[in-house]
């Protein structure tokens, strides 16, 4: 067979626009991680960062954390904040336009109280955009006994498009969450989403993740009922 210009255009748009991974989701297996919903972001103009879309679609992330808790599915949250005087941070960061601004925090960095962290939920404060870079995120998850990581949080294109690849070179099945993800500019949302769908998780809304681990925790509770 010839692959023209014409059908691998057309394979790889489908991928991008309409691409599911194979793969499940097993309550017993996954761990939430909620990435950077704090003040400096999602608190409304307290910060030059804030990002409106994540102050709006927070209500709806709150509700899959508390449905992730019902399932038994234990809650990370991530805080990018100011660690070890900054000697850990990528140190080019200081040149880009993401930090062209003279802000600072007035103390460390919290968790938006709105969204009710639980004292018993794990907080990692990280350095840079990924979750695992110089964080115990993979022992952490190792420990539990997860192979899977449900993404959501802000920014999408930044620390939550990072955790994801960075999740799926470990080898962790990722599930991304297409609407409890929010960034600065909501025309780059679905571009980010369509590469993560091609070649990196399982993109879902949140309505869809909820029901997937509704439906295996049914199944399980009736196979130890059996």
């Amino acid at each position: 067979m010839m692959y023209t210009e014409e059908w691998v255009t057309t394979r790889a748009r489908n991928s991008y626009e309409h691409g599911r991974a194979s793969f499940g989701i097993r309550p017993e297996r996954a761990a939430l991680l909620v990435i950077d919903m704090q003040d400096e972001f999602v608190r409304p103009g307290w910060s030059p960062y804030w990002v409106p879309a994540a102050t709006r679609m927070a209500p709806r992330l709150h509700q899959l954390v508390g449905e992730c808790r019902a399932a038994s599915v234990p809650v990370i949250w991530t805080i990018f904040d100011d660690t070890h005087l900054g000697l850990d941070r990528p140190h080019t960061l200081r040149f880009l336009p993401h930090a062209d601004t003279d802000w600072h925090r007035p103390g460390p960095a919290e968790v938006w109280a709105p969204m009710d962290r639980h004292p018993n939920e794990a907080v990692i404060r990280k350095p840079s955009y990924g979750a695992f870079y110089d964080t115990p995120l993979d022992t952490m998850l190792r420990n539990l006994g997860r192979d899977t990581v449900i993404v959501t949080g802000t920014l999408t294109n930044y620390c939550c498009g990072t955790t994801a690849r960075q999740a799926y070179e470990r080898g962790y099945k990722v599930v991304f969450g297409s609407d409890v993800t929010a960034t600065d500019d909501e025309s780059r949302q679905e571009p980010e989403l369509a590469v993560l769908r091609k070649g990196f998780a399982l993109v879902l809304t949140a309505e869809e993740i909820a029901e997937r681990l509704a439906a295996a925790t049914s199944v399980s509770d009736g196979e130890g009922a059996g």
